[in-house]
């Protein structure tokens, strides 16, 4: 099903029981941080609700997240399938886009504010890295820029720094499409069009922080994933279209050939990010919608909201390229959110011959260069789910000196803290460069049988497990 916006979005998730709301006022500037935190790491993944804060003490704007990402349930509601159809809505959605559709007006044009009006802390936005953070950061910015020459459009999400009322700073990483975009700009001396879109309709958000390939439109994979015309309209000052249903949007140009501090930043590694000399956006318009919604991510140390969106849509890259394109006998793919979804890569696969295994990682590999430093590989008895079982197999599956290779002058996973010092910039070119370690942790030979029950005895058991788990009848078989 296509939502329409934000708001029937939040009624499905609340229709579902996936969306905790939280009446009690509370401060934007630590409060809204912990109570994420707190509820991330102490409620199973399974269970973990989005979060919508109604009172936020001296803003009238609710705030809400974990509605992307909060769970895999919840990530495929944001999709309208079943958690087994992420990857296969995914690869639909990439085949076969659908492209927007142009509008003269829609509901975010319900208020434009320009000139002295314009006030990007009007806005309830948290901080998020009390003590570390020098300022409010806006985390789930869809970030709208176009390539001068084509005119086509990209959509990405970057950290966004507020600055003043009318200035924020943008750091947008040294492989992302956008950074491509500014350039060229910049090789005109012209400023860069940018729309900040924040609460819009769940595609545009995940498809905002896929990879995919430059000049594929992912306006165009979100309808695609919705199965029907994303509508934009255009901007107020800048030549750029947005979602029509947008929440809010912020307007405005980067300066050309210029670049400010900015940050640190709490990123998804679970570290302070370091300051960077990042792009100056000048904000020359806000429109937004009556009463509007304020959508975050949570986001810096996993679990979080922003490395489970990362994994599940980085492993339907990866199951595509390996399953639908190579045809390798893959069974699932699986980005660990203790590596931010991005240093550890677990693959199943059932082996068909020697060599086949090194294969599977050199195209996962190619999918994305930059993502796992650590690749496993197993058997597809493996759930890599399971981290107790992928441990198993790591520990009985491998002989280091022969089951390990490593892979020198790769692409570097992004803010890895592991990779530079603290006071290295985010542009310094010792932390573009690293290496890929394989393990091979399938079996090569004849291994003993396991030492597990048969199956059929543990589904009978499983499938009677209150007769075996009730105190007096556990009693009464030892009398």
């Amino acid at each position: 099903m296509a939502y329409k916006d934000l708001r029937e979005y939040l009624e499905t998730l609340k229709k579902h029981e996936k969306l905790k709301v939280i009446d009690k006022e509370v401060d934007k500037d630590w409060e809204i941080s912990a109570v994420g935190r707190v509820a991330f790491q102490s409620i199973n993944q399974k269970d973990r609700p989005a979060l919508m804060f109604t009172n936020v003490k001296g803003y009238n704007t609710p705030v809400v997240f974990g509605i992307l990402g909060g769970s895999r349930e919840i990530y495929s509601l944001a999709l309208g399938t079943t958690e087994d159809k992420i990857q296969e809505k995914w690869a639909e959605a990439q085949q076969r886009p659908i492209e927007p559709n142009i509008v003269q007006t829609g509901p975010v044009k319900e208020n434009i504010l320009k000139g002295d009006e314009i006030d990007v802390f009007k806005f309830p936005v948290p901080t998020w890295t009390r003590e570390h953070d020098p300022a409010p950061y806006l985390t789930s910015p869809f970030i709208f820029t176009k390539d001068p020459e084509t005119g086509e459009q990209n959509v990405g999400t970057y950290r966004v720094q507020l600055k003043e009322k009318n200035k924020l700073g943008v750091w947008v990483n040294f492989v992302q499409h956008a950074r491509k975009h500014v350039e060229m700009y910049d090789e005109r001396n012209e400023p860069t069009p940018v729309a900040i879109v924040l609460g819009t309709d769940p595609t545009i958000g995940l498809c905002s922080v896929a990879r995919t390939v430059y000049g594929l439109d992912e306006v165009a994979v979100a309808g695609g994933l919705r199965g029907e015309a994303v509508d934009l309209v255009k901007c107020e000052t800048v030549d750029l279209h947005v979602p029509a249903t947008a929440e809010i949007v912020i307007e405005g140009y980067f300066r050309p050939n210029e670049l400010e501090i900015e940050g640190p930043f709490g990123e998804y590694p679970g570290y302070m990010g370091p300051k960077a000399m990042s792009y100056v956006m000048d904000v020359t318009c806000i429109t937004h919608r009556n009463d509007p919604i304020y959508q975050a991510f949570l986001s810096q140390m996993p679990p979080s909201e922003s490395s489970m969106i990362r994994s599940i849509g980085r492993e339907a890259a990866i199951y595509k390229t390996l399953v639908k394109d190579l045809r390798l006998p893959v069974k699932d793919v699986h980005l660990l959110e203790a590596g931010g979804a991005a240093a550890y890569l677990a693959i199943s696969m059932k082996k068909e011959h020697e060599g086949q295994v090194r294969q599977v990682m050199l195209g996962a590999w190619s999918v994305d260069p930059t993502l796992a430093k650590f690749c496993v590989v197993v058997d597809e008895d493996i759930d890599i789910r399971d981290q107790f079982m992928l441990n198993w197999a790591l520990s009985w599956r491998v002989q280091p000196h022969k089951d390990i290779f490593i892979v020198e002058d790769m692409p570097a996973v992004r803010l890895d803290p592991s990779q530079a010092a603290d006071e290295v910039t985010q542009l310094d070119k010792s932390r573009r460069t690293s290496s890929k370690m394989g393990i091979d942790a399938t079996k090569k030979h004849q291994f003993p049988a396991i030492a597990m029950p048969p199956e059929e005895d543990l589904k009978k058991v499983r499938s009677n497990w209150g007769s075996y788990w009730n105190t007096e009848n556990l009693v009464k078989t030892h009398l």
